[in-house]
């Protein structure tokens, strides 16, 4: 029987058990990597800004929503949607929906470490309880 000669060349997994999608967030997340500057400067816009960024409002409780030039920088980046509606009698209504500030606060501080407990270590991770029974009544 004559050995058959192997070949030291492998395959190309790409096509092999999803290999693909990994493969997308690799990329994805070297997209992240390389502009994480621009994603952390984006995610701290939307944590810093404030509704008098963007309005204000007299002592009799009147709206006025700033002019666009007036609404700082950081303050645009948080606005996630405007949009004019008109009730049944015709008042028109603007509104303004901002990104979620407690989710991109949570997210900052998972990604800078604040939601890390560094005292989980030393706790044990089994507890020992021995049960025991009351001595019995009789005897």
């Amino acid at each position: 029987m004559a050995a058959k000669k192997q070949s030291n060349v492998v395959p190309p997994l790409t096509n092999w058990g999803g290999t693909r999608s990994i493969q997308r967030r690799l990329e994805r997340s070297n997209t992240l990597i390389q502009n994480r500057e621009a994603v952390s400067y984006a995610l701290l816009c939307m944590a810093n800004t404030k509704i008098t960024d963007i309005m204000s409002w007299d002592e009799d409780g009147n709206v006025k929503v700033k002019a666009a030039h007036q609404i700082p920088e950081h303050a645009l980046q948080a606005i996630k949607k405007v949009s004019v509606r008109t009730d049944k009698e015709g008042n028109s209504f603007l509104d303004i929906e901002l990104y979620d500030k407690v989710g991109v606060l949570r997210l900052l501080a998972k990604a800078s470490g604040l939601l890390d407990n560094p005292d989980e270590n030393d706790k044990p991770s089994v507890i020992d309880v021995n049960v025991v029974a009351p001595p019995s009544g009789e005897q």
